[in-house]
């Protein structure tokens, strides 16, 4: 299983809707075949800042099936106009400890 993490800047102002948006978006990512598990954390020094988390089976099952299905773009469409800066993903393999 592989961890995928960003870090999420929200837009001031913008935090309600973009936990509606977030809300409506996670069936979407759900849906996906190899998606284990997802987590959106508020940072607790500075507002408006959340740490992304999901779980896949292998990278593909993000890289090439969520990102390449439609699902992906309707996720798009709800939530990357929230973004300033836009968010770097990166993925991660299992615990070392």
């Amino acid at each position: 299983m592989i961890l995928e993490a960003a870090f999420l800047t929200v837009r001031h102002g913008q935090s309600g809707a973009f936990a509606a948006a977030m809300a409506e978006a996670r069936p979407l990512i759900a849906a996906t075949p190899g998606f284990e598990g997802i987590e959106v954390r508020p940072c607790l020094e500075q507002p408006g800042r959340y740490l992304l988390l999901v779980w896949w089976n292998c990278v593909e099952d993000h890289t090439q099936g969520f990102r390449g299905s439609d699902r992906y773009q309707a996720w798009k469409r709800l939530l990357h106009h929230f973004y300033d800066p836009f968010p770097l993903v990166e993925h991660f393999g299992n615990s070392i400890i």
